[in-house]
């Protein structure tokens, strides 16, 4: 069984998302990041993102990591390409071709899209967005985010998944960066089809499961 180190709060929830679609078991090991945790580096501290035994395996500090057999894979997009393709069927590549844009899309929304998006989502998150400050930083990654919302519009206009005309790993990826814009509401006002496609992805039963797990993960210990 591949095993995850990580925390639902966290980019992990790419991974528990696609298992929970694809019907894959995964143990999970659950590894704290440092900053949500009173004394990170005390003896008696949980498994965590400075923990020894966790910088072992992942040497930037960062979850989720996936150990499969002899394999670590340290980055949470990939690790949803790599289960997809091992373990998805029909969620991951069908050829070559499919494989290429499934990869384009995943690279197209964490250049484009993730940093802007957890901009947003922090804003709100850490009680800045009511501020003059927070406003005008909403704003601009609000306008970040014009480009390539712009281009997701057009093809879910025409399309009504991103490859292959079924939901594979490529929406899964695509939909939880973007779901961190979307804690400014009026993010996809102006994008009827992304706004549709989304709702329809967070409608998924396997979404709503790892969305139940998520939320009942504490914030702080």
């Amino acid at each position: 069984m591949p095993v995850i180190y990580g925390a639902y709060r966290s980019r992990a929830t790419r991974n528990f998302w696609l298992a929970a679609e694809i019907g894959l078991e995964l143990e999970l090991r659950q590894v704290w990041q440092a900053y949500r945790l009173d004394k990170p580096d005390a003896p008696d501290a949980p498994l965590n993102t400075r923990s020894r035994e966790f910088l072992a395996l992942s040497p930037m500090g960062a979850i989720p990591v996936l150990v499969d057999g002899d394999l670590v894979l340290t980055e949470s997009l990939g690790i949803n390409l790599y289960l997809a393709r091992r373990y998805g069927g029909d969620f991951g590549p069908r050829d070559e071709a499919e494989n290429a844009l499934m990869t384009q899309w995943t690279l197209f929304a964490a250049t484009s899209m993730e940093e802007p998006g957890l901009t947003i989502q922090n804003a709100y998150t850490y009680g800045r967005a009511d501020s003059e400050g927070g406003r005008a930083e909403i704003a601009e990654m609000v306008e970040r985010l014009g480009r390539p919302l712009r281009v997701l519009e057009g093809h879910l206009s025409r399309e009504d998944h991103l490859v292959g005309g079924r939901f594979t790993v490529a929406d899964v990826n695509l939909a939880e960066i973007l779901r961190y814009g979307t804690a400014h509401e009026p993010l996809l006002a102006d994008y009827p089809a992304v706004d549709e496609w989304l709702r329809a992805c967070q409608a998924r039963p396997a979404f709503r499961q790892m969305w139940e797990k998520r939320s009942s993960e504490p914030m702080w210990l």
